[in-house]
């Protein structure tokens, strides 16, 4: 994924990236981000540190790097870019930033841009089999209605992925055929869609709804795709709650993520609470925040 990025970006930075990669080699396969912004130095976030590279952000080379991650269109992009990001091939995402135009109050565009912050993508394919039998029922073979719950950055979307990607392709060895899955992707992070394409593996019985709100999304899923069960990401808000109640009730499955430590967090937020209190998760999944990939799942 990070040879996809680097031909993004301008010659000088490219080069100044691949000499430091030359000299580092270790430490290519844990590239998570690189960062440009203008009269900066240029900055990679490897694991939890950052390497200032030796060369300053010239505004023009800001300027060429956006243009190209919109294709010299940047009208085309323009829902994205006020939703600060664009996804580009490979699954990856660039951050952007600048100057806020606003129309009553609401952001229209983005302009000077100051900022540019590519998040090199990363699937890891497997991560969820070790639990993936505990949301499954045994008799039935159905999906649980399942809540993924762990703090911001512990990677619960790339948990949920690899769910739908298991789900949707089917396993043989637990006798669990594939069903077909509704992905609504609000902030293009699971599937990451490229015009059209997924970028990312999410099996071959998905369907996918990018770049809409998750209640509007959830809804055309259920009355077009007839998907047997709805996966999207980070919930919470009321009008979440309703589609997800309008889902269940018409017979669809779902899996679902939200930000939290324990199921007592779960609890305090007013809208997540109605949900638990009516029973209508089967199954939470806890990510172990100290330990990426270790996970537990509760019966409720």
């Amino acid at each position: 994924m990070l040879e996809i990025v680097l031909e993004y970006l301008p010659v000088m930075i490219k080069d100044k990236i691949q000499q430091f990669i030359l000299l580092n080699k270790k430490l290519k396969p844990e590239i998570e981000e690189i960062r440009l912004r203008s009269s900066k130095p240029l900055i990679l976030k490897i694991g939890q540190d950052l390497e200032l590279i030796d060369h300053i952000v010239k505004q023009q080379e800001i300027l060429q790097t956006f243009e190209k991650i919109c294709e010299n269109s940047v009208y085309s992009y323009t829902r994205q870019i006020c939703e600060g990001y664009i996804t580009i091939k490979g699954g990856n995402r660039v951050g952007i930033v600048g100057s806020a135009v606003l129309d009553n109050g609401r952001v229209i565009n983005l302009n000077y841009i100051s900022s540019l912050n590519f998040r090199i993508a990363r699937q890891k394919i497997g991560c969820s089999n070790s639990i993936i039998k505990s949301i499954i029922d045994e008799k039935t073979k159905n999906i649980d209605n399942t809540l993924i719950v762990s703090p911001p950055g512990c990677g619960k979307t790339t948990f949920l992925r690899d769910i739908i990607r298991n789900i949707s392709n089917g396993i043989p060895d637990i006798g669990l055929k594939g069903k077909t899955v509704g992905v609504v992707d609000e902030r293009g992070e699971i599937a990451a869609m490229y015009k059209g394409i997924p970028q990312n593996d999410i099996g071959i019985r998905t369907d996918v709804i990018d770049n809409m709100p998750k209640p509007e999304a959830m809804k055309i899923l259920v009355r077009s795709m007839s998907p047997d069960v709805i996966a999207c990401d980070e919930i919470g808000s009321a009008e979440d709650i309703k589609a997800i109640d309008y889902a269940v009730c018409s017979g669809v499955k779902g899996i679902f993520t939200a930000h939290g430590s324990d199921i007592n967090q779960i609890k305090k937020n007013i809208e997540l609470s109605k949900l638990l209190d009516r029973h209508i998760f089967e199954k939470i999944i806890l990510l172990n925040p100290k330990r990426r990939g270790e996970a537990k799942c509760i019966c409720l």
